[in-house]
């Protein structure tokens, strides 16, 4: 691998991440094998860039965006189906799991009858203004202790709330599909899944009782990538999912969930190269061309601890990797075991950098960043 790496590098120049499409099908696979009932949304803010929905699309994916753009991206690959063909696409395999959604974007997504989440009343008065096409998914607020990334101090409807805000949809003249939620990003606390489901399940039922006809439920994301060894294994979710499925809900309604960070987080690999090399109060501070602006964007917004390997063996200390701007706050880690002869122009390699890096990347400074290299775009036939 690292012959081949340091090949591109040679082609390409640093920063270089590199993202392997292969991997993205593989792990595309293993979530539709481990969950067979449940249809994959993958959520395109992980990582927008247009070859990776390509790929998905190919494989049958359903899609979860957060904005007209991101919507775009994958109607671009529908626009020539027939119209009923086109319809139903959209209606099945795309929603708009962002709660709070502006009056443009509902103006302008009407026309598509889309599948959109909700958690208070002023987005219900809002989509029956702009767009009263849609179809409702009420998005509750679950436990989400554990997880790298919260998401219960911003979205989610109190349980408490949800049948009234299903009554209040339904007599603006809307309708309800069904029942989504969140329990965070990178979640290693499956009891969190466990409590969500039966929270779920409560309120499903009783609006069915009710005589809402909810058919949906959305188990969102947070399905754990294997970052560390010490993260629990997807497949014994899945086994704790399957089981919860089958005990809290109908065989007659569909499951979605909307996993990014486990579709392309260890799709992809980043060189960086050190462009300086300085020793500050007795540690090695590496200067490298790639910083938390670009593509380590997620340590600042995913709270993802980087890694780092070297290209040159050599008697290893704790140094810091810091980026190329001229902030001081673009420090990478102060905490990296690296070998201490490193020298300008020598290569580091980040392992598992596909989620939540290239995504929120900025062009501060001026700094474009890293060029992306695709492998394995195509399957082999």
């Amino acid at each position: 691998m690292k012959e081949e790496l340091l090949e591109l590098v040679e082609r390409n120049g640093t920063p270089l991440f590199i993202l392997d499409h292969k991997i993205i099908r593989e792990n595309y696979r293993t979530f539709k094998k481990y969950l067979p009932r449940v249809q994959c949304y993958y959520a395109v803010k992980a990582n927008s860039n247009q070859q990776i929905i390509e790929t998905l699309f190919h494989e049958g994916s359903s899609f979860d965006v957060a904005s007209y753009h991101e919507f775009m991206q994958v109607y671009q690959y529908i626009k020539h189906f027939e119209k009923k063909d086109k319809k139903y696409y959209v209606w099945d395999k795309i929603i708009f799991s962002n709660t709070i959604k502006d009056r443009t974007t509902l103006h302008r997504i009407k026309e598509y009858k889309p599948l959109v989440t909700y958690d208070n009343i002023a987005e219900v008065k809002k989509i029956k203004e702009y767009c009263d096409t849609a179809g409702l998914v009420l998005r509750l607020k679950v436990p989400d202790t554990g997880s790298q990334v919260e998401m219960s101090s911003k979205f989610g409807a109190e349980p408490g709330e949800a049948q009234d805000l299903i009554q209040q949809a339904f007599d603006a003249g809307l309708t309800v599909e069904g029942i989504s939620f969140h329990v965070g990003s990178q979640c290693t606390n499956f009891n969190n899944f466990t409590e969500a489901l039966a929270i779920t399940s409560e309120i499903f039922h009783s609006a069915r009782k009710k005589g809402f006809n909810l058919n949906l439920i959305d188990i969102g994301g947070g399905f754990p990538v294997p970052y560390d060894p010490q993260v629990p294994e997807f497949e014994k979710l899945a086994n704790i999912l399957n089981s919860e499925f089958k005990r809290l809900f109908p065989d007659d309604i569909q499951i979605l969930a909307e996993p990014g960070r486990f579709i392309v987080a260890t799709a992809a690999v980043l060189v960086s190269e050190i462009i300086g090399k300085a020793r500050r109060d007795g540690k090695v501070f590496y200067h490298i061309n790639d910083g938390v602006y670009h593509t380590f964007s997620g340590v600042v917004y995913d709270h993802w601890i980087p890694n780092f390997r070297a290209f040159k063996n050599g008697e290893t200390e704790i140094c810091a990797v810091v980026g190329p701007t001229c902030d001081s706050f673009d420090k990478i880690s102060l905490s990296v075991e690296l070998p201490g002869n490193l020298e300008v122009g020598d290569y580091l390699l980040t392992d598992n950098i596909g989620a939540y890096s290239i995504a929120s990347a900025t062009k501060f400074n001026g700094i474009e960043g890293a060029k992306i290299v695709h492998k394995n775009l195509n399957p082999v036939a």
